[in-house]
């Protein structure tokens, strides 16, 4: 009787043996004729963080590799209560089976409020559908004797060896004072132990750790990312004809960054001889992509990659349309499919949804025509998104949702023309600027969207109607242009001075809780550092707070220029003529009174001095503005009854409106505030992070017939397009 394979048996033995086979690589691809893979999709598994809640494995999938959508919510699709001894599980790694159908992955067992050396297990998982998991956990010291000197086993993967006929679980492991190695063993036919004691697998040659191991098979080589622990910590990789033995190290770096990094991981582009490698920039909360055809050249492609998630540590598996249909059926809601919208017209970070009515608003950028607007809902297997006939012009067009096996829903989706936030992504820390050179405004924030406000470089934007804003890119880079500090850039401001017929730009920026100062002959730089901090120590008198927060203003009355400063003080000084030191004589600290902060900005309107400074901290939902008022640049400050300049408005969702400055119009007696908010609409949900998830608003600034300031609405809206007066 003659035995019949089932196709998709057939073709992925096809696949595999092909994956065995020496590649050229010139060309990257097998010797024989290429087959056509059979997938669809890319199934992302992650982790998200170090809280208890964050450590456990969470799915999400892309249409592409290059954009990638939570399913679940981004919550846990396995608890890791249930398999883990620790509570918890970090770095997950999957693969598909040699069989094509059989899925088997591997997670630390791990909860990082034990300690980084409290783990000794690891946890083995096996599905059929993706859906469903077995697991077992494998206690390396209990398992096997004489491991009493260890401390730590990390981040395991597994590779299908054909040679063996068996999967093999590599990962790093510290016994003692001694570096972390590379480590290996096979697992038993059940996917539940490892079958014998753990061997070696790669140490680094001179000594140096090794973790978070990730074995490629291409071009006839298995290609073994890890990363370097201690001094010149990074992304490497080592290179052997063997699985398990022989590799050579490539001693050269490929992250693309020069932030920390770890957790590399490798997949290939489906239907091409393209790959990718991510890591995890874990101390700026971010994730990056490279690419790659050869392995060895890498290129980075943070523009080209989205999620609407925070990834640690995690793998790329391809998956088959069944698949994905059989993840989307079990995982995606209705709303993260109505929510995935590609259009680059649209705010990707503002757009919102009322879960409770179904109405989508999706802000979209200036002069997008409404009439003709497709928002480019993005759909994956098993999902179908139809819209009725209409045009967001008239209002509201409604869609609706299916999902195969879960029936449909309506939404009402609404396209508006919002002009806050100012600009696209995360900033904060504003500061503006009119220049006489250009006749153009400039605004200078702090780069956001780090954790713990752990930024490193400045850029400016330009506009000519405070509405339509063009990125400059990067003016100041504090690990290549600063050399007395390489951490926490925040807060800038900027003047421009005539100095002998020349415009002059002095900027002045916290670095490192310090204060420095460049200079440019334009205000988009390029800038060049003084080389030591113009202020690095706080007054004295004063023991706490920080020296942070620059604010630069020239006295219209005088033409002097001062720089006022400070976190939990309020400092100003004249600026001598060279704009790059300070009038000792002229330190002063002011008296804001009991609800400054941090964040001083002066600005001059009809003989009065105007004080403005934010209250409470800005990661709280009540960060706002307030003011008072002097009779010089330096006098006392005089504090209204009612100084309140702006805060939150909870009906909007609008929260932390603070750390602003402001701008007049040339010619006019017409004024707009510049501040950061909490990013809208997520910002209120992320807790502490919200704090460094900030967005820069423009709204109208409004005087009452006294002099006395209107308190500013915050808007969604904006401003409409400022028309400057022609000379």
């Amino acid at each position: 009787m003659k035995k019949v394979i089932p196709i998709w048996l057939a073709l992925s033995m096809v696949l595999f043996a092909q994956a065995q086979q020496p590649k050229s690589k010139a060309a990257g691809k097998t010797n024989s004729p290429a087959l056509k893979e059979p997938y669809k999709a890319y199934l992302f598994v992650y982790f998200t963080g170090n809280s208890k809640s964050d450590e456990a494995i969470r799915f999400a999938i892309s249409n592409d590799g290059y954009h990638f959508r939570a399913l679940n919510s981004d919550k846990a699709v396995i608890s890791s209560e249930k398999i883990s001894s620790t509570g918890g599980v970090r770095d997950p790694h999957i693969i598909r089976g040699a069989d094509g159908k059989t899925f088997y992955m591997v997670v630390t067992d791990m909860t990082s409020d034990l300690g980084w050396n409290s783990n000794r297990a690891m946890v083995l998982l096996k599905s059929n559908d993706l859906i469903n998991w077995t697991s077992s956990v494998v206690n390396i010291q209990k398992r096997f004797p004489g491991n009493d000197s260890l401390l730590r086993v990390w981040a395991p993967q597994t590779i299908y060896d054909a040679k063996a006929g068996k999967y093999m679980v590599y990962f790093s492991m510290k016994h003692g004072n001694d570096p972390d190695k590379i480590y290996y063993a096979y697992a038993n036919k059940d996917f539940t132990d490892l079958e014998a004691e753990p061997r070696q697998l790669f140490f680094h040659p001179q000594n140096k750790s090794c973790i978070d191991g990730d074995i490629m098979y291409a071009f006839g080589k298995f290609h073994l990312f890890f990363k370097t622990e201690g001094e010149g910590n990074g992304i490497k990789k080592a290179v052997s004809a063997k699985l398990t033995e022989g590799y050579v190290l490539e001693d050269k770096y490929l992250q693309q960054t020069t932030e920390a990094v770890e957790g590399a991981g490798t997949f290939k582009l489906n239907n091409v001889n393209e790959w990718i490698l991510m890591y995890d920039v874990y101390m700026k909360g971010k994730y990056q992509f490279t690419k790659t055809s050869d392995l060895e050249h890498f290129k980075a492609i943070d523009q080209e990659v989205t999620m609407n998630f925070h990834p640690r540590h995690g793998t790329v598996m391809s998956i088959t349309k069944e698949e994905a249909e059989r993840l989307v059926k079990q995982w995606l809601p209705f709303d993260d499919a109505i929510t995935n919208v590609s259009s680059k017209q649209i705010k990707s970070i503002n757009v919102a949804l009322d879960t409770a009515k179904k109405t989508l608003v999706l802000p979209v950028k200036p002069g997008t025509d409404l009439k003709h607007f497709n928002p480019g809902m993005v759909t994956y297997p098993g999902v179908t998104i139809t819209a009725k006939p209409g045009n967001f012009s008239t209002g509201a067009v409604t869609y609706t949702v299916s999902i195969a096996g879960r029936g449909s829903l309506q939404y009402s989706v609404v396209a508006k023309e919002y002009h806050n936030p100012a600009l696209e992504g995360f900033y904060a820390d504003p500061d503006i600027l009119y220049a006489e050179k250009t006749g153009k405004f400039y605004l200078y924030p702090t780069s956001d969207g780090f954790n713990n406000w752990s930024g490193t470089y400045f850029k400016c934007f330009s506009s000519s109607d405070l509405v339509n804003w063009k990125d400059e890119g990067i003016i100041l880079d504090l690990n290549k242009d600063v050399s007395w500090a390489n951490r926490n850039a925040w807060a800038p401001c900027i003047v421009e001075k005539k100095i002998n017929g020349q415009y002059k730009y002095f900027y002045y920026f916290t670095a490192a809780q310090k204060v420095g100062v460049a200079v440019s002959d334009n205000p988009t730089g390029p800038f060049v550092d003084a080389g030591k901090p113009l202020i690095a120590d706080k007054p004295e008198g004063v023991k706490g707070g920080q020296v942070i927060d620059p604010d630069v203003f020239t006295d219209p009355k005088t033409n002097k220029t001062y720089l006022y400063w400070g976190n939990g003080f309020m400092a100003g000084a004249e600026l001598n003529d060279d704009m790059t030191s300070i009038k000792q004589e002229t330190r002063t600290i002011l008296q804001p009174g009991a609800t400054f902060r941090e964040g001083t900005h002066v600005f001059y309107r009809n003989g009065t001095y105007y004080f403005s400074w934010s209250e409470n901290d800005t990661r709280d939902p009540d960060y706002r503005v307030r003011y008072g008022t002097a009779d010089g640049p330096l006098g006392k400050i005089n504090i209204p009854e009612n100084n309140l300049l702006i805060a939150k408005d909870a009906t909007q969702g609008i929260y932390a409106t603070g750390h602003h400055t402001t701008i007049q119009v040339p010619g006019k007696d017409e004024w707009y505030i510049v501040y950061h908010r909490f990013n809208y609409p997520n910002g209120i949900n992320m807790g502490r992070a919200a704090g460094f998830n900030r967005e820069v608003c423009i709204d109208k600034l409004e005087f009452n017939s006294d002099g006395s300031i209107k308190q500013t609405k915050p808007t969604h809206e904006g401003i409409k397009p400022v028309v400057l007066k022609k000379n």
